[in-house]
């Protein structure tokens, strides 16, 4: 078993299992890799809601992530929810020791159900954890908050790689058209566009699975455009089997 890779998953819980660290280990297991976790807030949530959240205390935060690197190969990392700018603060101390593993950081915000996930002061300081990671993973309502520009999607992904950002994968599933199409933008390279048919069915998650499955391909020693297309490929594949 230590000789698997694994990917360490710093997020939140759900205790209706329907997001953050439970759906990231479902995911991580679906493509062979083991699971270490971090855990950065305790929720309380239904599928209709977030009732509660409380963070993780920073220090233990950061204990946890050290713990699990010390006894695992880890060889990608995978960040969710990190609720407080002490929390981020941390957690970039940590990825400051460990500057050769992959890391992909979907930034959650708001849950599916529009509660805060995340503090509004901290913003600043999620920017700032961008230059730590291989690849940050907004959906277009999260790139409209965190990009410095009102402009287009792409000058506004183009602005967080300007902040620090190695690369930015908007995702599309919030647009509108027969297809949900991905955009990876990388400093001085043309646009990445992944397409696939846009499905009416509906799924929580569906942001940890794509985030965590790119992860997991990373861990494998893919190419970060392979790890995207796989990752999309089978979060596409989850959503036609509800």
């Amino acid at each position: 078993m230590n000789h698997m890779p694994h990917v360490l998953v710093v997020a939140g819980s759900d205790s209706s299992g329907g997001a953050g660290i439970v759906r990231d280990i479902e995911t991580l297991a679906a493509f062979g890799v083991k699971a270490a976790v971090a855990i950065t807030a305790v929720t309380v949530q239904t599928h209709h809601g977030v009732e509660h959240a409380d963070p993780v205390a920073p220090d233990r935060v950061a204990q946890q992530m050290r713990a699990a690197l010390a006894a695992n190969p880890v060889a990608a990392i995978k960040i969710g929810m990190l609720a407080t700018s002490a929390t981020i603060a941390a957690v970039a101390k940590v990825l400051a020791d460990h500057p050769d593993i992959p890391v992909v950081l979907d930034p959650v915000l708001v849950s599916t159900s529009g509660r805060a996930l995340l503090l509004p002061d901290a913003t600043d300081a999620l920017l700032e954890l961008f230059s730590s990671c291989t690849l940050v993973t907004p959906n277009l309502p999260e790139l409209s908050v965190l990009a410095a520009v009102r402009g287009s999607v792409p000058d506004q992904a183009r602005s967080l790689l300007t902040a620090g950002a190695k690369a930015v994968l908007v995702k599309g599933g919030h647009a509108n058209g027969m297809e949900a199409i991905d955009i990876l933008f990388q400093p001085k390279q043309p646009e990445q566009h992944f397409a696939s048919p846009r499905l009416a069915a509906t799924m929580r998650g569906t942001g940890c699975m794509l985030s965590t499955a790119i992860a997991a391909r990373l861990a494998f020693g893919n190419p970060l455009s392979s790890a995207i297309a796989e990752a999309k490929a089978f979060v596409h594949g989850k959503l036609r089997e509800t």
